[in-house]
This record gives structure tokens, C-alpha cells and sequence, in this order.
């Protein structure tokens, strides 16, 4: 997203404006009957969430959780906020473990993230990926449903060689380290891309990767369809209005009905929002290396600020509203984009929380879907929560604590716990925290339980 997060290039996307098994049985010895009991139990304590997960994925709306800021409330009051979006996927950009035991048996679905200055190391090391799977992700699974790392992000949109260069070899050094844990069915290694790694991208069918990149990008996409790792992008409609606004339609950046669109000549497709533009942009120049058919895209980020400088056109509560109000319904109904209209598009949105401490222009600290306080930053179309947390119970990456005294959250949609159906309300006392804790903290100790059960059986390590 930014210098915090990895470059995400605000001048080089704006460019991209139209992104476009004896008769006689045999007896079971008793070794090997305590094991199938043991597994059977295992099987049997595994979250409604797990046993979905079988089914395909839904579409479902994911929500980014940066915490560049000193004044974030609790992960817990985010998990609330958060099933008020119906979201339950989230993207972090680092593997907090505060955040990681918050949501322990929440059924919600995390891409966690190696950061940049850690990618170097483990191209060249391969013990500091395995180190960094035993630190960052065991402790967590399965209590957390942890489905994806991301290795980097925007790496190939930068110009450091040996970043470059360490790229992919840090995600195989990361699938070898899942792989000795037999964890590689259950978690993907992947890297997110800024749209500056394509050299062209009007029409979408005409879309190709930059010349200098496709020496990392090629292999990379090679390696992406081998361990069916999805293709990650971050696509910013609002960079290319901001560019731009005398030329670029507001509508067809906002997902407005009425926008006129725009025609691809070379496919006969039409186009009536930017975002499946750009995805489509980019499938096309997947499709030019000759990948295209094995991977799946996901948006990793897209968001409009709700406020920016005065030169920052566009950034403002309403169009914000529109833009992600709009893109929350779209993602509801489960479309996919023109070129790939039965693949529903999963979407990242950026971001849960405005983070005050995020460098570049206003608008960097103005993507939050809430404000700190938990008050929504503008109106979505849903009934938040409202969360009450005395000074020092926040996290971020400032000042504060990962405390939860005295946290106080009004309905919200569930019941008095914040489980189960109710009035559409939240409604979350001193007493029903502790309730919903244990209740997790049971859930987590039957997890646990099969985690154990099932490493003697499967061999993780």
C-alpha cells in the first residue's frame, strides 16, 4: 500500500486508466485402533468453517487490517466489526499474533504476510522460512484458519535487483517449509502486484507485462500454477481519476449504473466499472506468458479514500461510499469479470481502520471503512457496532496495549454473545466478553486437541 506496506506506485497505476483393501478380517491392533478413534474424534471437533472450506470457496467479502496507527481499538472489537460487513476473509500485512489468537474459532479465513525486509533472507536461508513458519503460522493452526502468506508486496513493481531476484526463491524456500509441515493443501504462498507491472493495458485484451519484469514474472507464474497459488493484484481505480478527472468517468470508477462504459473492440466485451477492466488487463497479460488458464486472481487490494489534500481529486466521503458500497454489492452477487464471467471475483478491501500514522498524502490515512473509535468513516449500508475502548486498550504499531478491559460494543448482527442469530444487533457486556472468551477458548482447546490428534496421524510438524 505504501512505504510501510511495499510501494504501491499511485503515479504508475494512474497510467493504467482502462486496466484494464482376506475373506477373514484381519484384527486391528490396538496401536493402530487408538489412532483411527483418535482421528475419528479429530474429524468430529473441526469447525463448520473447515468442513465448508471442502465445498469451493463462496464469494465473500475480504477486508485488508492494516495497523500503521497508535490509536486502533482490540482485535476483538475488529472481529465484531468485521461480521457486521459479513467479511471473513482478512488480509494482514505481517502475521500479528495478537490479531491471529483474537480470531482463534471466529471461522474467518487469513492471508498473512512476510514483509520485504525478510524476503532477501529467506531466498538465500532456508532454515529462516522454516523458523518463520514455526514462529508465525503453527502456533495458530488450525485454531486460525490461516489459507494464504504473502512473500512481499508489490516486489517486481520495485527497482532493488536483489529484491528482485529473491523474490521467488524466498516463496519456494516458504512452500518447502509448508511442505515439511504438510500444510501446503491447507496454506498458499503467493505475492501481490501493483498494476505497474504491466507495460500496456488499453483495450484489456492488448495487456502485457513489462519487459524487464517478465524475466522474474514468467518463472513466478510458473511457479504459481504448479502449487495453484491464485495471482494477486492491487488495483486502485481512484489513482487513475485522481490522475486524471477531467478525462476519467467518475461513474465507471464508482461502479455506477449509469456509466457509459467502455468497448474492448478486439474481444467484444463491454466494460462498465474499472476494477474488472484492470483484473482483465491483467488476465490478458497472464495469459500472453502462457498461464493464464491455471490461475486464479484475486484483487488484493482496491479502496477510495474517504479525505485527501486539496490537489487529491475525488478522495471524499461520498464517493468513497459509492465506491465501496457498490463493490461490496458486487462481490455479494458473486460476479466474475467479462473475460471470466463464472469465476467469482474475490475482493480485498482496503481498509478496515484510517491509519493515522501512514507518510505520503492525507488520502494514505483515509482508507479506513471505520475510524478508530470504531464509527463508521461514512455509510455503507450497515448497522455497525459501537465500540467504547478506554485510552491504552488499542493496538498498532504505536503506543498502547492489546488489553480488552473495558471494552463495550452495542448490538450488532447476532445474539447477547455476539453468536448465533438475534435482533441484528451486537450487544456485548463486561459478562458476555467473558462469555464469548469461553466459549472460544473451549472451541480452541478442541482444536488443539485435533491438531495433535491429527499430526500422529498425518505426520505435521
Amino acid at each position: 500500500m505504501h512505504a510501510l506496506y511495499g510501494c504501491r506506485s499511485q503515479r504508475c497505476q494512474a497510467l493504467f486508466l482502462l486496466q484494464c483393501s482376506h475373506s477373514t478380517p484381519l484384527p486391528i491392533v490396538p496401536a493402530m485402533a487408538i489412532r483411527l478413534m483418535l482421528a475419528a474424534a479429530a474429524f468430529a471437533v473441526l469447525t463448520p468453517a473447515a468442513a465448508s472450506a471442502a465445498t469451493g470457496p463462496a464469494p465473500a467479502l475480504g477486508v485488508n487490517y492494516g495497523q500503521v496507527a497508535d490509536n486502533l481499538p482490540p482485535p476483538q472489537a475488529a472481529l465484531l466489526l468485521l461480521r457486521a460487513l459479513n467479511a471473513t476473509r482478512v488480509k494482514l500485512y505481517d502475521a500479528d499474533a495478537r490479531v491471529l489468537r483474537a480470531f482463534a474459532g471466529s471461522g474467518v479465513d487469513f492471508t498473512v504476510g512476510v514483509p520485504d525486509r525478510l524476503v532477501p533472507r529467506m531466498a538465500t536461508d532456508p532454515s529462516a522460512a522454516a523458523a518463520w513458519v514455526r514462529s508465525n503460522l503453527l502456533p495458530h493452526i488450525p485454531a486460525t484458519s490461516i489459507t494464504a502468506v504473502t512473500v512481499g508486496n508489490e516486489v517486481l513493481s520495485g527497482t532493488d535487483a536483489a529484491m528482485l531476484r529473491s523474490l521467488l526463491p524466498a516463496m519456494e524456500s516458504l512452500h518447502a517449509a509448508l511442505a515439511a509441515c504438510n500444510l501446503t493443501s491447507r496454506v498458499s504462498v503467493t505475492t501481490a502486484h501493483s498494476l505497474a507491472v504491466l507495460s500496456s493495458s488499453f483495450p484489456p485484451s492488448s495487456a502485457a507485462f513489462r519487459r524487464e519484469v517478465l524475466p522474474y514474472m514468467s518463472p513466478l507464474l510458473g511457479y504459481l500454477a504448479r502449487t495453484r497459488a491464485p495471482f494477486l493484484v492491487n488495483a486502485y481505480p481512484y489513482f487513475a481519476y485522481k490522475a486524471d478527472p477531467d478525462r476519467v468517468d467518475l461513474g465507471y470508477a464508482l461502479f455506477e449504473p449509469n456509466s457509459a462504459g467502455v468497448a474492448d473492440a478486439a474481444t467484444g466485451l463491454r466494460y462498465d466499472n474499472m476494477l474488472h477492466a484492470m483484473v482483465d488487463a491483467a488476465r490478458a497479460a497472464i495469459c500472453r506468458a502462457n498461464y493464464g488458464k491455471a490461475l486464479e486472481i484475486r484483487v488484493s487490494e482496491t479502496g477510495w479514500p474517504s479525505q485527501g489534500d486539496d490537489d487529491e481529486a475525488g478522495a471524499s466521503p461520498e464517493n468513497a461510499a459509492r465506491y465501496n458500497g457498490n463493490l461490496m454489492r458486487l462481490v455479494a452477487q458473486g460476479k466474475g469479470t467479462p473475460a471470466a464471467p463464472g469465476e467469482p471475483l474475490q475482493v480485498y478491501v482496503f481498509a478496515l481502520f484510517n491509519e493515522d500514522q501512514k507518510p505520503g498524502p492525507a488520502s494514505e490515512r483515509h482508507y479506513g471503512l471505520f475510524k478508530p473509535d470504531g464509527t463508521p468513516a461514512y455509510d455503507v449500508g450497515v448497522k455497525a457496532p459501537t465500540i467504547t475502548v478506554p485510552k491504552g486498550t488499542g493496538t498498532g504499531s504505536g503506543s498502547g496495549n492489546n488489553g480488552t478491559g473495558g471494552l463495550v460494543v452495542a448490538q450488532g448482527p447476532g445474539g447477547a454473545d455476539g453468536v448465533g442469530p438475534g435482533t441484528g444487533y451486537y450487544t456485548v457486556s463486561a459478562a458476555a466478553v467473558n462469555k464469548v472468551k469461553s466459549r472460544r477458548r473451549r472451541c480452541v482447546e478442541s482444536l488443539v486437541v485435533a491438531a495433535a490428534v491429527l499430526a500422529m496421524v498425518s505426520g505435521l510438524c
